[in-house]
Order: structure tokens, then C-alpha cells, then sequence
């Protein structure tokens, strides 16, 4: 990863993003010395494909089953 200036990368974007794209090189754009903004390759996600953590859950149970009376809150 590499660290760039805000001045610097305004001035050599263009070079900058030829490494993004043809290199996959990422870069950390700082102003006065602080991270800014992250400069990373773009990658195409698949919306189809299931979420790694939400692919582990589990219900126990039928979403589709009717309430029965007692699952309703009381009325006030």
C-alpha cells in the first residue's frame, strides 16, 4: 500500500489510477500526514451470491406458521 499527498495525487491521477487498474496497487491518500481516503481496485460483487456470515444462520423455526394466541401482545 502506498501513501500519497493529496497534492500528489492530484496532480498524477491519472498515472495513479493506470496502477490501480493495470497493477491492482492500493493507496492511502493523506492530508497533512493524516489517512484520508483509500484508493482500491474495483471489484464486481455477485448479488446472488449469499453473504458468508448471513449464510451461517439458522431458524429454528417456520416464519410462515401462524401466530397462535398466545404469541399476540395483550391488548391495553
Amino acid at each position: 500500500m502506498k501513501t500519497l499527498n493529496i497534492h500528489e495525487a492530484k496532480t498524477r491521477l491519472s498515472a495513479v489510477l493506470n496502477e490501480v487498474e493495470k497493477e491492482g496497487e492500493t493507496f492511502v491518500i493523506c492530508r497533512n500526514g493524516r489517512p484520508v481516503a483509500h484508493l482500491v481496485p474495483h471489484r464486481v460483487s455477485d448479488r446472488l451470491a449469499p453473504h458468508p456470515t448471513m449464510s451461517r444462520l439458522r431458524i429454528n423455526y417456520d416464519p410462515m406458521e401462524p401466530l397462535g394466541e398466545d404469541d399476540w401482545p395483550e391488548e391495553e
